[in-house]
């Protein structure tokens, strides 16, 4: 079961936790530049229609959190996959950003970066990188939370059905994902290349990096 939330959503009964924040950026509004509002009246493609969001607009939680009270929690170094190559020192969060697909019932893809923690829970790991099923909650025993553009890009409800699993970057194809967030590895990835071109001065007689005279 999946649900839908957004950036500053305010609590509700089935959604007790404010998301002005998140489980990894306390100024997560700021850090995303405003209210990811999910009225699709007030929206353009993807992206809320009054401002250009400073992070990926396709973005999820699952119910896990490798950090707690700044230190890593123990039993992440042996359920987080990815964790010997990302880990840099203890408390630092190795989960966020990672990169998901989702699929609808379907079989159209979504790609998505992890941003936040739940639905409810934070310790989760045998849902979240094993073969349980998510803990019981009172949205059906929802395992995914995601967010507007995520929603409308797969045509899902409030609340619907979906499967997912972690991708490494590079099986991560091309799309309305790739376009927006200082976090986004796409984003990142045409700065940095943008930045080397600029930063080569060829010399005479010499055509420019990456093009041919």
């Amino acid at each position: 079961m999946t649900t839908v939330f957004w950036v500053c959503e305010k609590p509700t009964e089935n959604n007790p936790v404010p998301n002005t924040k998140s489980a990894w950026d306390p100024n997560w509004v700021v850090s995303y530049g405003g209210y990811d509002d999910p009225d699709r009246n007030a929206r353009r493609g993807y992206i809320p229609a009054n401002f250009t969001p400073r992070q990926n607009p396709f973005y999820v939680a699952l119910p896990y959190n490798d950090v707690t009270e700044h230190a890593t929690k123990s039993e992440a170094p042996i359920v987080v996959p990815w964790f010997k190559e990302a880990y840099h020192k203890c408390g630092v969060n190795v989960c966020q950003n990672r990169w998901i697909e989702i699929r609808n019932h379907e079989g159209r893809m979504c790609y998505a970066q992890w941003s936040d923690c739940g639905p409810f829970r934070t310790d989760n790991w045998e849902y979240v990188f094993g073969n349980d099923p998510p803990e019981w909650n009172i949205n059906q025993g929802a395992g995914l939370d995601v967010s507007p553009a995520v929603r409308d890009f797969l045509g899902l409800n409030g609340m619907d059905v979906t499967s997912w699993r972690f991708v490494d970057f590079k099986e991560v194809p091309p799309g309305p994902w790739a376009y927006y967030g200082d976090n986004n590895d796409f984003v990142i990835n045409a700065r940095t290349n943008t930045e080397r071109v600029a930063s080569t001065k060829p010399g005479d007689g010499e055509a420019p990096a990456g093009m041919a005279w």
